[in-house]
């Protein structure tokens, strides 16, 4: 049966400054991407940024304040950060109206950085930095191909904490207090600049969204690199209590290091609020550590982390994510 192509939102006219855009051609799809490098000087690494479903590149690249964006603040510290717009969103909605499946988005984004490498410095290879679904694309992607650095995940775990039912609803438009939390964390033009990073998510990647707790404890043991997860303070799709982080990093025994972390003043789109430079700087600083060889701590939970979290409840119509 054919698909209509859904509405893709018209790219912004504004990017921050020394950031451009790029087509990648990658196992026959034309992907649509966001890339800031290093001024004068090879990169440290490439930063892969993977946005989550309904949304696109450009939310690494926050228009709302000079401090949101990954990109140029990846560049500065001498990192290469290419933010793609997942198969079936931007560029490629046309091509792929009802998207793909997870794994064939995986196959489709190992072409990517292939393609990449081929006609940039890479510097010591490549990390990836994703956000919701987008974080499930980082870890199907790690266990199918080897030679990635590390993953940086945020607002991504393995446990919904919702019911199936509302997931089975997720292109209607999901909950607004979930999705963004407080509205306070996130600069005041945050609702009118983001009209150019919203999008819809396509028909077979939201049929997969319940099956997702299966696929990750199918996958989790073949993940064999370093893995830091994010989840913000008032994060409302995912179970990330003390219980519930044992047994994500329980699955990933395959991993030199499971880090996780919880963001303090933040919601589920951590890089479109006022906590963004600080997570930002965060997972950079994992990919300077898993670069050096040396990363801070064995493998284990970040006790700091979790109780963190246990005292997070006295810290001071949406896209779909999941």
């Amino acid at each position: 049966m054919p698909h209509n192509v859904m509405h893709q939102p018209t790219p912004s006219r504004t990017l921050s400054v020394g950031v451009r855009r790029l087509t990648l051609e990658a196992g026959g799809v034309s992907l649509s991407c966001l890339l800031a490098e290093p001024r004068g000087r090879r990169p440290r690494a490439v930063v892969i940024a993977v946005h989550g479903g309904g949304m696109t590149a450009g939310y690494f690249d926050g228009q709302a304040h000079p401090d949101l964006s990954l990109l140029t603040l990846g560049a500065r510290l001498g990192f290469t950060v290419l933010a793609v717009d997942r198969p079936g969103y931007g560029l490629s909605a046309r091509q792929l109206p009802a998207g793909l499946t997870l794994t064939e988005q995986a196959e489709v984004l190992h072409a990517a950085m292939e393609r990449f490498a081929e006609g940039h410095a890479t510097g010591g290879g490549f990390f990836l930095l994703a956000h919701s679904y987008g974080g499930k694309l980082a870890l199907v992607t790690a266990a199918r191909a080897r030679g990635l650095l590390a993953l940086d995940l945020s607002g991504c775990g393995h446990r919904y904490g919702v019911d199936p039912a509302e997931l089975r609803r997720i292109r209607q438009g999901s909950d607004r207090r979930r999705t963004w939390g407080p509205l306070g964390l996130y600069p005041p033009d945050t609702f009118r600049s983001i009209a150019t990073v919203v999008a819809p998510m396509p028909e077979r990647e939201a049929a997969e969204v319940v099956r997702w707790p299966g696929i990750f404890d199918a996958l989790a043991p073949d993940i064999r690199v370093p893995v830091r997860l994010t989840f913000a303070e008032h994060e409302g799709w995912w179970l990330h209590g003390e219980q519930d982080i044992a047994e994500l990093t329980a699955r990933l025994a395959g991993s030199p290091l499971v880090r996780v972390e919880h963001q303090p003043d933040a919601g589920h789109n951590i890089s479109l609020g006022w906590a963004a430079r600080s997570y930002h700087l965060r997972a950079l600083a994992f990919f300077e550590e898993c670069l050096s060889g040396r990363p801070a701590a064995p493998r284990a939970v970040n006790a700091a982390g979790a109780r963190a979290h246990a005292g997070a409840d006295t810290a001071s119509g949406a896209p779909p994510q999941v």
